[in-house]
């Protein structure tokens, strides 16, 4: 995976974090049980785009500017 990649799936994987964070927060307001669990797995989603955003830093930047 190149550099422009590496921050394609840091948006996906950021996506998927706000979404289980709007689904944790909408269970905790019904006082779902399933709260912590959407809460935890949003937060290994954002690692995930951080682990990406990391790798994308160390990767060239393969845009060319015309």
């Amino acid at each position: 995976m190149d550099r422009t990649d590496q921050l394609d799936q840091a948006r996906d994987a950021i996506a998927e974090a706000r979404h289980l964070a709007h689904e944790a927060a909408r269970e905790a307001l019904n006082r779902g049980s399933r709260a912590t669990a959407l809460a935890a797995a949003s937060a290994a989603w954002s690692d995930i785009a951080r682990t990406h955003t990391a790798i994308a830093a160390g990767l060239p930047d393969t845009t060319t500017e015309d």
